[in-house]
Order: structure tokens, then C-alpha cells, then sequence
């Protein structure tokens, strides 16, 4: 059922992954209580990190019991990895991150952030089910440039908020502009 959500997860995300389901796939240590995986990279057959869920971990060392998920990132295989793609290092663009107001939205969030990262805007989507405040709060603290923030009445408009977190300012965007919104800075 869990591996089934994910999958409709990064499935609604339109990512262009290849996702190779291993039943006897084990990562060797004894903490993982769930799914675990490796992102690769195909072309080098390289795996760039590993992680899983392992929610008794934390009780492990006394806490309470919390569900938990985990990645490492190996910084040597990526950094391999970029340079045999010869991949070439941006300065920093825009920063966005996409909240949606309620889970049930999260499908919606994803399609926009995908739609960012096409137009070549970074973005990242609240996940962790906070309320807008919350994630605003710390997109704020982060010093993230923009939130989208995802909701059901502007939806129904084909549109999304968009705020400025360094102006301060905000306004309903239809969400076939939100690339040229955030690139012309008319937020």
C-alpha cells in the first residue's frame, strides 16, 4: 500500500524516471523498517547515494516512536558523476518553493513545480504537511525568493498565489505565467 502511494507520488510528479521495483534488494543494515532505495544514474551505473524508512530508529536511542525516512548522498559519486555528464554549475537562480494548502493538493504542487523546473526555475515542494504559515515561515528563514502557494479556489481559476518573500508582496497568477511572473520579477 505505502510502495503503491509513492509510486502514484512520482508518478502525479511527471518526473521522467525509470523506477526498478527489487524485492530482494537490501542495503545492509538492520534499522530499515520499510522501502529502501538507490538513486542511479543509468548511463554510469552508479548508484549517488542510498536511504529507506526506519521508523523505530529513533526508539533505538529512547526517543519516542516516529515515523522516520532517511537519505545519505555520496558528494564523491555526484561529483563523478557531473563530471563525466560535464555538467556545468549555474549561479543562483530564483529560489521557489510550492506549498499546497492541504494534502490533497500535493498532485497539483508537484505538476507546478515540474512546470518550474521545465522553465529552468529551481523549486521544491512543502511535503511535510505543515500548515501555510509554517512553511512560509521557514521558506522566510531559508531566504527562499518566492512561495506558490497552491489552493483549491484558485485552481478552479486555472491560477495559484504567488508571493515575493523579499518584497513582501503577493497576487493571484494564472499558472501558465508563473514561469514569466517570476522571471520578469512582476511579483
Amino acid at each position: 500500500e505505502n510502495l503503491n502511494a509513492i509510486l502514484r507520488i512520482i508518478e502525479d510528479s511527471g518526473c521522467k524516471i525509470d523506477i526498478v521495483v527489487d524485492a530482494g534488494f537490501a542495503r545492509g543494515l538492520e534499522y530499515y523498517t520499510g522501502m529502501i532505495f538507490e538513486p542511479y544514474v543509468p548511463e554510469f551505473d552508479i548508484a549517488l547515494g542510498g536511504g529507506g524508512r526506519y521508523d523505530q530508529l529513533i526508539e533505538l536511542f529512547g526517543g519516542e516512536p516516529t515515523p522516520a525516512v532517511g537519505v545519505a548522498h555520496g558528494i564523491d559519486r555526484i561529483m563523478l558523476t557531473m563530471q563525466m555528464q560535464k555538467t556545468k554549475l549555474k549561479m543562483k537562480e530564483k529560489s521557489v518553493i510550492v506549498i499546497p494548502i492541504k494534502e490533497e493538493l500535493k498532485s497539483e504542487a508537484l505538476k507546478v513545480s515540474r512546470m518550474l523546473r521545465e522553465a529552468d526555475i529551481p523549486a521544491e515542494v512543502e511535503v511535510l504537511g505543515r500548515k501555510v504559515a509554517a512553511a512560509l515561515e521557514d521558506a522566510d528563514r531559508r531566504k527562499i525568493d518566492y512561495a506558490i502557494i497552491v489552493g483549491e479556489k484558485e485552481l478552479k481559476e486555472n491560477a495559484v498565489v504567488i508571493r515575493n518573500l523579499i518584497k513582501r508582496e503577493q497576487k493571484i497568477v494564472k499558472i501558465k505565467e508563473i514561469a514569466k511572473s517570476i522571471k520578469n520579477q512582476s511579483v
